[in-house]
């Protein structure tokens, strides 16, 4: 096992563990409706308009498509494209949060309609670069890229282009002052209540390193945008297949 390998392997487990065993339930009630504090609302507020927003580059009928929900929480976007067709493989660290993600997906999807009349959720717990999982037309990690570093970043998106047919959304930290305040406001609550840290990386040495890799490979940048709504802040960008 090389140094790479190592270093993702070492931060997935940091990840795991927090998010299945120190905030399962944070999660479950910041992506529920449930009335929340106000900074938190901000985030509540920061990810529903990232989710819509990269709802909003995927085909509006997704009938017969594959797509995979790497990191997906307690699976909200997955409901959003099973509701328009796809046949959603939804992956998480966190065995927790999957079954909350499986509770919800029992019950009502995001617009309280029945979404087993049109696509279909498979989740599961695990690696989201797992080669097991197979290859898909599409492929959204929103926010579950954004703890590695630059270099795992990259590793990651490599990986899941391999397997991907017509496109990869995928969201990453930017590199600003605002976001260094956030974190650093972070550190200030006990260790036991943080996230893992975020690795805000500049948008330029990510563009600059995929065009030396994926790029070579008939893939090309898309579209970019960046929400940021109180302590959420992240960038969107798109990467398309030829």
């Amino acid at each position: 096992m090389n140094n790479s390998e190592q270093s993702y392997l070492q931060r997935r487990g940091e990840i795991e563990h927090y998010f299945d065993r120190t905030a399962a339930q944070t999660w479950e009630r910041l992506t529920s409706t449930d009335p929340v504090g106000r900074i938190r609302a901000t985030v509540r507020a920061g990810r529903d308009e990232m989710r819509n927003t990269l709802m909003s580059w995927l085909p509006e009928d997704m009938t017969g498509m594959k797509l995979l929900d790497a990191g997906c929480g307690t699976g909200a976007l997955a409901l959003c494209a099973a509701e328009r067709g796809a046949r959603v493989v939804a992956i998480d660290l966190s065995e927790n949060l999957i079954q909350v993600a499986r509770t919800r997906y029992a019950s009502l999807s995001p617009l309280g309609k029945d979404v087993h009349q049109k696509g279909s959720v498979e989740f599961a717990s695990g690696d989201m670069l797992s080669p097991e999982l197979g290859e898909f037309d599409y492929v959204v990690g929103m926010d579950s890229l954004i703890h590695y570093d630059a270099q795992d970043l990259i590793n990651g998106v490599n990986v899941l282009s391999e397997r991907t047919r017509k496109a990869i959304l995928f969201t990453f930290p930017p590199r600003n002052p605002l976001l260094a305040l956030a974190h650093a406001l972070g550190q200030l609550f006990p260790r036991s209540d943080r996230s893992p840290s975020l690795a805000p990386v500049s948008q330029k040495k990510l563009r600059s390193a995929l065009e030396s890799s994926i790029a070579k490979n008939g893939w090309s940048e898309g579209k970019t945008t960046r929400i940021s709504r109180g302590f959420y802040t992240s960038q969107a960008w798109e990467w398309t297949r030829q």
